[in-house]
């Protein structure tokens, strides 16, 4: 089977160099890889489309092709898409319609065969999809990976304010280009169960599809590397991490307290991930204090308590809150953050410090899933988790516990979580040793393979016999990007609001 992958946005290279560099990079484009990976290892051609950059800044993405070493059957496939330059994902939509879908459909084209199926990722890869199948009738699988209401509800967009967030996120078009994707999806791939029933029942897509009936959905959990995260396992640079990280630690920590275990926390420098109620909650625990540093994994800043972000946004909305509350509550000295250079190295990290009986957190004010938090726990970690996630499906089985949720707008009980574990050695070992059985047991990426050959196998089988349904109209600004046909601020209020 021949499967194309539609991702234009964060882009791909064979050594994963920039994959926590960027917010349009991280667990998406992880996600993608390893699968692609998965379902090549199982005999299939698998192509991921994503945009070429020809900048001096992101050199790897200049050539048309590339591949991941030692894999076979995996093409990374670049096309142009608007100015040459690397453009955030929010300003790709009109590029997309004038030129990424006709070239990929000029490629196809000129090779003599198109993909069985295609497979879309994020809003963007939706929209590709979309015209893509209008064009020529090719089914697709949605993968949303998050959605745009969401992000709304966590930034409390208000009629106040909406006008304000839509001129950076262009909201109104993705939210539309959602709507659509979910709509004319042969299958929406979520997650969880808590992913369709309560992300997708938002009120801005109602009328988009029906997640009480409509057969059209499909649960395929996303899985692990266990040969690049287990605890047993050894990078290729292990050695030269475990140095990297002690030479953080003192660089950061007071000498006396760097062999403490760690509060560790690895994500993007974005609001949502909340990092800032994670150094909040150790600042309010006198307990976490006393018995542990908090290590923060951050992206592309070597040194971000005290280095400005190349981002004015990421500068003010998420490290000058950070630094204020180390500065008045006299964490200096606790405190480190810094980042490690690919996902091997982020995996050796978690290794080294799991031996320390350190603590993996993820405090999201909200998570679609989470993929972090079963990495860290296969590397030998214990998880603290949001509880505005839809991992908690998967911490949980039965009377079986096998993470602690905590409330992620609440400090104090983000400190009530990470308390349980920190210096309670039989608690940790319990923890640390049944997570990282459950997770290598029941969560691998052959696992998310075959959930998405049978999900394929399914569309493909029932092409011809598929009831129509009432399919959404294509918003005329996404056949023809002009400024006088853009999705209109009313029509995303009205989606939102429900006015």
């Amino acid at each position: 089977m021949h499967i194309g992958f539609l991702n234009p946005q964060g882009n791909f290279d064979p050594y994963d160099r920039y994959i926590t560099e960027h917010p349009d990079f991280g667990g998406q484009l992880v996600y993608v890889k390893q699968l692609a990976i998965a379902l090549a290892a199982q005999g299939h051609q698998v192509d991921i489309l994503t945009r070429q950059i020809i900048d001096p800044e992101w050199p790897e993405f200049g050539e048309p092709f590339d591949a991941y070493p030692g894999v076979k059957n995996v093409r990374i496939i670049r096309l142009p898409a608007g100015p040459k330059e690397f453009l955030r994902k929010e300003l790709l939509w009109p590029h997309l319609v004038r030129d990424w879908v006709p070239n990929i459909l000029k490629f196809y084209q000129d090779e003599g065969a198109f993909p069985d199926m295609m497979t879309a990722h994020y809003s963007d890869g939706g929209l590709a999809a979309v015209l893509i199948e209008e064009k020529i009738g090719l089914p697709f699988t949605f993968t949303a990976h998050s959605l745009g209401a969401q992000k709304m509800d966590k930034l409390k967009v208000n009629p106040d304010n909406i006008a304000q967030f839509n001129e950076y996120y262009y909201f109104a078009r993705r939210i539309v280009v959602e709507r659509l994707s979910m709509n004319r999806a042969a299958i929406n791939i979520t997650n969880t169960r808590l992913e369709r029933f309560q992300q997708y029942s938002h009120r801005a897509y109602r009328d988009a599809v029906d997640v009480d009936n409509d057969t059209r959905w499909a649960v395929i959990p996303p899985g692990v590397d266990p040969a690049l995260f287990s605890a047993n396992v050894c990078a290729y640079n292990e050695e030269s991490i475990y140095q990297l990280v002690t030479a953080r630690l003192a660089r950061d920590i007071t000498e006396s307290r760097r062999d403490f275990p760690v509060i560790l926390a690895s994500s993007r420098l974005d609001p949502k991930k909340n990092l800032l109620g994670l150094v909040q909650a150790f600042a309010y625990s006198e307990a976490l204090q006393e018995g542990s540093n908090l290590v923060l994994i951050t992206a592309g800043l070597e040194n971000p308590l005290h280095e400005k972000a190349k981002d004015k946004q990421t500068e003010e909305t998420v490290l000058v809150p950070i630094r204020e509350v180390i500065e008045n509550h006299n964490l200096w000295g606790k405190i480190s953050a810094f980042c490690v250079p690919d996902h091997p190295a982020l995996a050796a990290t978690y290794r080294f410090l799991a031996k320390r009986r350190s603590v993996f957190a993820l405090t999201s004010l909200f998570e679609p899933f989470g993929l972090a938090p079963l990495e860290a726990a296969a590397a030998g970690l214990p998880v603290v988790v949001t509880d505005n996630s839809g991992i908690r499906e998967n911490l949980q089985e039965g009377g079986n516990e096998y993470g602690v949720l905590v409330n992620p707008d609440e400090p104090a009980d983000i400190a009530r979580g990470l308390e349980r574990l920190i210096g309670n050695t039989d608690e940790w070992e319990r923890l640390a040793r049944d997570t990282q059985d459950w997770v290598l047991s029941n969560y691998t990426w052959e696992s998310t393979a075959t959930g998405y050959l049978t999900a394929i196998a399914q569309i493909l089988s029932a092409q011809k016999s598929m009831s129509p349904r009432e399919l959404l109209p294509i918003h005329p600004f996404f056949h023809n990007p002009q400024p006088d046909c853009d999705v209109a601020l009313e029509e995303l209020s009205h989606l939102y609001f429900g006015n």
